[in-house]
């Protein structure tokens, strides 16, 4: 039932966004939409922070007059996918962004995971300059020891205690046999025209390169928005079957809500940084794809 209403929905949308006119001033800080010229704007942000992102022009019969030639949607390829979102240890907690929302929300499926020690570890590889001193100070005495070289680092396992490297290992199937549990996708963002915001796309694949089924998709998939926020369609710059696609009618309203929460903190987002929080909130849905490479950023701070 919910598959006939996502194809009823879609082919309705289709309709509207060609009678919806391309939006042209900028609604970005009262509603949470960009223009087409900000998308793209967000985008070359995007590819100068993260250059796995690169912009892609598609299908020559699809092109979009309101978007540069050569900029009509963004790609990057084979984001690893090393586990189902069932082999995640969820403890029954979520966070759900948005209470009003009759839908239930935006829900934040790992909002409540116990946090690693990274920040610890991080703190503890930062030096300020009375620490340096103190190095130099007990240089004499560590002149005799030779530095580790990393191969030999490597070869001990010193990478093996980081929690954050991912160990790509053979698993035992439950059929017998062994399989390879690594998966890659293919992901897009294209400009939506009538919801006037950013749109992912997914294209899975398994270790020998071969699409995966959407059966196979949804195990990646968080439960609490498969079906439902994610949906099959028609891509819009590029030929071929339906792909997967995080339905854009709620990232307006969610980045409408994180921009206050950041002018009530004192700080300033700007439109420019869009595509990078886009990425940020997205990953709730498909906790387990690990494409969000991009660097951390700071708010501009608002003089008061």
């Amino acid at each position: 039932m919910q598959n006939v209403y996502n194809t009823i929905k879609s082919g309705g949308l289709k309709v509207a966004e060609l009678l919806t006119p391309v939006l042209r001033e900028s609604k970005f800080r009262e509603t949470g939409v960009i223009n087409p010229d900000e998308f793209v704007a967000a985008g070359d942000n995007l590819v100068h922070h993260c250059p796995s992102w690169q912009w892609a022009a598609g299908d020559p019969t699809k092109i979009k007059d309101y978007l540069p030639p050569d900029k009509q949607f963004l790609i990057t390829r084979n984001v690893p996918c090393y586990k189902r979102c069932q082999q995640m240890e969820y403890k029954g907690e979520e966070m759900i962004l948005d209470k009003t929302d009759p839908e239930g929300g935006w829900v934040d499926t790992h909002h409540f995971d116990k946090p690693d020690d990274t920040e610890d570890k991080i703190a503890e590889m930062t030096l300020d300059e009375k620490g340096v001193e103190a190095q130099e100070a007990d240089g004499e005495e560590s002149d005799d020891e030779d530095a580790l070289d990393m191969d030999d680092f490597v070869e001990q396992g010193g990478l093996e205690e980081d929690d954050n490297v991912v160990e790509v290992s053979t698993k035992p199937s439950t059929k017998g046999g062994e399989i390879v549990c690594t998966r890659t996708y293919d992901l897009n963002i294209t400009y939506d025209k009538y919801y006037q915001t950013p749109r992912l796309w997914l294209t899975g694949y398994n270790e020998n390169r071969k699409p995966l089924t959407v059966e196979e998709m949804y195990e990646d998939f968080s439960a609490d928005h498969a079906n439902k926020t994610i949906t099959m369609e028609a891509h819009p710059h590029l030929p071929g079957g339906p792909q997967a696609s995080v339905h854009p009618c709620k990232h307006a309203q969610t980045m409408k809500k994180l921009l206050d929460q950041i002018t009530e903190g004192g700080g300033d987002l700007l439109v420019h940084q869009y595509l990078i929080v886009f990425l940020k909130f997205v990953q709730a849905i498909i906790p387990t794809i690990e494409y969000d490479f991009t660097q951390n950023f700071a708010f501009v701070q608002l003089e008061k």
